[in-house]
């Protein structure tokens, strides 16, 4: 053997041994870390100073009722069924709530004989019954910075909203994501600015769930603002998780800056923020997606659609917040890297049609998979908010 062929495999070796030793020696994150307020959250209804807090639930004949909620805890609400004091006879709770003035509701609220007890789990989702919505990504710093995202863009979230008491399926194979948002709902159609400034706002507090290796297939890196992948891997069943309180704050901007959002899951703190974290408020989100409504140009399905099919925000689709940082999902480390690199070369793939790329996709899917640190059977997860009331998910 002459020397230059023992030169080769001493660098070889030397080089394969560099690879296992940055293998091994590089971090395994399980989880995006979050910072948390020193305070514990502390859940409560928001003064009536500030607002209203609706509620909704469905009575013995199967209509649906609207609750002017005055208190809750953990596990009911106290609340006055409007409908029994002369509220409009509709689904829809903005055309119950215009049904009073102000100083009615006043009145409502400090008639203590008025108010009875209702369990969340018989409240309904406060979301309605629509199937598509307007999803968010990356519009808090922190979670732009750990997805490695440069901009805040928009694309269609389909499926109809689940109660605050609910359950998602795991999926064999997947990668089952959390995340907690505020979301918003008109009492109109928006087609403007103007739209916005003159509708009566609802909010309340949602859930946004992920199944991380679908939108990892699909996603087109070079281009998040897209929506490639994302549309496919947040509309799965039981995906959107909705709280059971609609808050109808006296001056939104200041409701939303300061309300604050958390996520446990298996009562271990993941979530922790404030709306006023949000890049784009709600007015600018409005804005945005209503510029973006022309071209079917997001992909679900395997088909292109547009952002909303009537060129509006109609009355009952959602606009969501985005979530902050502390999700599960971690961008690949310099092992997955390695392990993409290592397995690229074993199986022969640069002989094959399939790329690199390709093989470095299925090699980080595989190990987090593997890893069990994704949503399992058996896990809780569970949102919480300042006046929003929570949602528990239960994983099955």
């Amino acid at each position: 053997m002459n020397n230059y062929l023992k030169g080769f495999i001493v660098f070889i070796i030397a080089l394969v041994a560099l690879l296992y030793v940055l293998k091994i020696t590089a971090p395994d994150p399980k989880f995006n870390l979050a910072t948390f307020e020193e305070t514990p959250l502390q859940s409560g209804i928001l003064p009536t100073a500030d607002g209203w807090t609706l509620a909704q639930t469905v009575v013995a004949n199967g209509s649906v009722r609207t609750l002017l909620v005055t208190n809750f805890d953990a596990d009911s609400v106290s609340a006055i069924d409007l409908k029994s004091v002369g509220g409009a006879e509709s689904t829809n709770p903005f055309e119950v709530f215009a049904s009073f003035t102000e100083q009615e509701l006043a009145g409502l609220v400090n008639d203590e004989s008025l108010s009875q007890s209702f369990a969340f789990s018989a409240l309904v989702s406060v979301a309605g019954n629509a199937d598509r919505h307007l999803a968010i990504g990356t519009n808090f710093p922190e979670h732009a910075e750990e997805a490695q995202s440069d901009s805040v863009f928009n694309f269609p979230k389909f499926g109809v909203a689940t109660p605050a008491r609910t359950s998602v399926d795991w999926i064999e194979g997947g990668l089952l994501d959390y995340e907690v948002e505020l979301c918003l709902r008109f009492d109109r159609p928006i087609q403007s600015l103007e739209d916005f400034d003159a509708a009566s706002k609802g909010f309340f507090l949602c859930g946004d769930f992920t199944e991380r290796a679908t939108l990892l297939r699909l996603i087109d890196t070079d281009n998040l603002d897209s929506g490639t992948g994302f549309s496919d891997g947040k509309s799965g069943p039981g995906f959107f998780p909705s709280g059971a309180l609609l808050v109808i704050p006296h001056d939104w901007q200041s409701f939303i800056t300061n309300e604050r959002m958390t996520t446990a899951m298996n009562g271990e703190p993941r979530q922790d923020a404030r709306g006023g974290e949000m890049i784009y408020d709600f007015r600018a989100l409005t804005s945005k997606v209503l510029s973006d409504m022309d071209k079917p140009r997001f992909l679900f399905k395997d088909d292109y659609v547009k952002l909303a099919p009537s060129n509006q925000i109609d009355q009952d689709m959602i606009l969501m917040s985005g979530t902050s940082e502390g999700v599960i999902f971690t961008t690949p480390t310099r092992a997955d890297f390695i392990n993409a690199l290592f397995t690229y070369i074993r199986n022969g793939a640069m002989f094959e049609e399939a790329s690199l790329y390709d093989t470095a996709i299925e090699s980080f899917l595989g190990s987090e998979y593997k890893s069990g640190h994704f949503m399992q059977p058996g896990d809780q997860i569970e949102f919480n908010s300042s006046s929003l009331g929570n949602i528990v998910v239960d994983v099955e």
